[in-house]
């Protein structure tokens, strides 16, 4: 199986190389199916203002992208040198895995920037007219069921566990709660007439927008946030052109465009200063 591993990421990393004939020049992201919207959108806004650029993307999913790092820059058939990677920037899922390979030195220390950060909205059906305005509401009406993710089984649930918890409405609605397995069971729940009232993260609201709208953002601070980062592979092939991109997306005109997909933009102290 390790071997197995080792030819696939040579195969697929040759592949992203050989491909440079076609562009002026590359800039190869390897990320996680589950930012797929966001890294992209910042690769076309990139790629507008550099029109001598390409951004490329390699997918894989947390484990098996820090075991496709791993593997090029341990694979005994070829080992890569500093300037001369086929990777630029990692965009993984979650920052605990950039933290990971932080410690194992597969992307530099220092280099690590948040580009953006998940809210928790709540969200009602486009036809609810008279709906509630913020999460402290929800308390004050008995009569709303209220759709969520379930706290033992997903991160939404527990964030929106959080969420509620410290606003102090956690024991007035935990009697109303109709906890759905994940993401797409509370729109289900909540587009079904099961459910009032949903929450669920901004990005996934968006994507629902022409059938719900949101009625409230969770203040930042008020829980833990979700934070998504990206930083430089260590073997990075340009880090000049990486450095650029980095500082890029925490610019205005990047952040609108995260802000219009739901996301929300990271704290300045979770910035990592160029």
């Amino acid at each position: 199986m390790r071997w197995y591993r080792l030819l696939r990421c040579g195969v697929v990393l040759l592949g992203l190389q050989t491909s440079v004939a076609f562009a002026t020049e590359q800039l190869v992201i390897a990320t996680s199916p589950s930012v797929r919207i966001p890294v992209e959108a910042l690769g076309r806004q990139f790629e507008k203002a550099h029109p001598d650029i390409k951004v490329r993307l390699f997918f894989d999913s947390g484990l098996d992208l820090r075991r496709t790092i791993a593997g090029m820059e341990n694979s005994p058939i070829g080992q890569y040198f500093i300037g001369s990677g086929p990777i630029h920037l990692v965009a993984p899922g979650g920052d605990e895995l950039i933290t990971r390979l932080e410690q194992k030195y597969y992307v530099l220390p220092g280099t690590r920037q948040p580009y953006a950060e998940v809210p928790l909205v709540m969200v009602v059906p486009e036809a609810l007219v008279d709906a509630p305005t913020s999460f402290e509401a929800l308390a004050k009406n008995p009569t709303l069921r209220i759709a969520v993710g379930d706290p033992d089984l997903t991160t939404l649930g527990q964030k929106t566990k959080q969420l509620l918890t410290t606003l102090g409405v956690w024991g007035s609605v935990e009697s109303r709660l109709d906890k759905a397995s994940d993401t797409r069971s509370v729109f289900d729940h909540l587009l079904n007439g099961e459910a009032d009232v949903g929450i669920l993260f901004g990005p996934d609201a968006v994507q629902e927008s022409q059938r719900v709208r949101v009625v409230a953002v969770s203040e930042r601070g008020t829980i833990s946030p979700v934070v998504h980062s990206m930083a430089m592979e260590r073997y990075c092939p340009n880090r000049a052109l990486c450095e650029e991109f980095l500082g890029f997306i925490q610019s205005a005109e990047a952040q609108a465009e995260l802000t219009r997909l739901g996301y929300v933009s990271p704290t300045p102290s979770q910035s990592t200063k160029k």
